[in-house]
C-alpha cells in the first residue's frame, strides 16, 4: 500500500528503509515510529508497516521533521565507559553514548546495546540496513565478553551455561515468563577468587551474562565487550574511530544469515589479555599487534611458514 498514491512516479520504498537510509534510526525502530503515528508522508499520518513511499518526490516527516534523503553511510567504533546508557536520549536524564559523538559531524545511532554499568565495544552508525542486519537473530553474530564473577563457579554450572539454561524473558521483574537461552562458549580467563572468564554470545536478550550468572548463584562484577564480528576494540576508554572500509565489508558479511558463526580474530586472544585488569592496556590498533608479533617471530626476508 502507498502512504499517498497522488505522489510523484519515482521509485517506492518502505518507510521503514527510507527513515534509516537517512540516518535517523535503525530500521526496526522505524518500525516503531510508524506503529505509534510519529510519522507523516504529504502530510497524512501513516501507521501501516507496508506503507511505501518515493524518497525524491515525497515529503516525508519524523516528529516533524522533514527528512533529506539519504545520508552518507557513517561507522564507529566507540570504547563505552560504565555510567552511560547506550541509547539517542534517556527519560531519566542519564547520560547517553551520545555525548561521545557531538564533534562527528553525523547523526549515528548504538547497534545492539550495552546496558549501563557495562563497558566496552560499542557500534555506531548511521547505516540502518546494516544495524537491522546486525541484530537480526538469523545472523548469529558473535559479541565477546570478559566477564568477572564474584566467586568461584564450578565447572558443572559453567557447563550448564555453555549449553543453554532457562533465564527470566525481558526485563527483571516484567513479568514476560522464562525463555532457554543459545549455547554459548566459556572460557576461564583468569583463576582467583573472582574469576574473569571468556563469554561469546550470538544473541542478545536483556542483560543476558548477568542473568547467566545469577542463575548458578554468581553476581557478575564487572562486564566488558572485546569483540564484535571481526572486530576488536583498540581504542581507549571514551574514545571513538572511524571504521575502515575492510572492517566495514567485514561486518556486512557477518550480518548475512549463516549456520557457522566467521573464525575469530587470531589477534583477540591477545587483546583480551590486555583488556584484564593486571596488566596496563595498551591500546593498539589490531594491525599493529599483528606486524610486532611477525617482525618479533619472523627473520627479515624471510617469509613466514603457514
Amino acid at each position: 500500500m502507498r502512504a499517498d498514491p497522488s505522489s510523484g512516479n519515482g521509485e517506492l520504498q518502505r518507510l521503514q528503509k527510507i527513515i534509516a537510509a537517512a540516518g535517523v534510526v535503525s530500521r526496526r525502530k522505524a518500525e516503531t515510529l510508524i506503529t505509534e503515528g510519529r510519522v507523516r508522508v504529504n502530510g497524512q499520518v501513516v501507521t501501516e508497516l507496508g506503507a511505501k513511499a518515493d524518497p525524491a518526490h515525497d515529503h516525508i516527516r519524523v516528529d516533524g521533521k522533514l527528512l533529506h534523503g539519504p545520508e552518507q553511510p557513517r561507522y564507529y567504533m566507540l570504547n563505552k565507559p560504565k555510567g552511560y546508557v547506550t541509547t539517542v536520549s534517556d527519560p531519566e536524564g542519564r547520560p547517553t553514548v551520545m555525548k561521545f559523538f557531538e564533534r562527528v559531524g553525523a547523526r549515528v545511532f548504538p547497534v545492539g546495546r550495552l546496558d549501563y554499568q557495562s563497558e566496552g565495544l560499542l557500534l555506531m552508525t548511521n547505516d540502518g540496513a546494516l544495524a537491522n542486519a546486525l541484530t537480526r537473530a538469523a545472523a548469529r553474530v558473535e559479541k565477546t565478553y570478559l566477564v568477572k564473577v564474584g566467586g568461584r563457579p564450578t565447572e558443572s554450572a559453567i557447563e550448564q551455561l555453555r549449553r543453554g539454561i532457562m533465564i527470566e524473558r525481558g526485563k527483571p521483574g516484567a513479568g514476560a515468563g522464562r525463555v532457554l537461552t543459545d549455547p554459548a562458549t566459556i572460557r576461564l580467563m583468569r583463576d582467583a577468587e573472582n574469576p574473569w572468564y571468556e563469554v561469546v554470545l550470538t544473541e542478545g536478550r536483556n542483560r543476558q551474562i548477568r542473568k547467566l550468572f545469577e542463575e548458578i548463584g554468581h553476581h557478575v562484577e564487572k562486564i566488558r565487550r572485546v569483540g564484535y564480528g571481526t572486530l576488536v576494540l583498540d581504542v581507549e576508554p571514551g574514545q571513538v574511530r572511524e571504521l575502515e572500509p575492510r572492517e566495514v565489508a567485514a561486518l556486512e558479511r557477518a550480518g548475512r544469515p549463516h549456520k557457522k558463526a566467521p573464525e575469530r580474530p587470531r589477534v583477540l586472544r591477545e587483546v583480551e589479555e590486555r583488556h584484564l585488569p593486571s596488566t596496563r592496556p595498551t591500546w593498539r590498533r589490531a594491525s599493529g599487534t599483528k606486524r610486532a608479533a611477525k617482525k618479533k617471530s619472523g627473520t627479515r626476508g624471510q617469509r613466514a611458514r603457514p
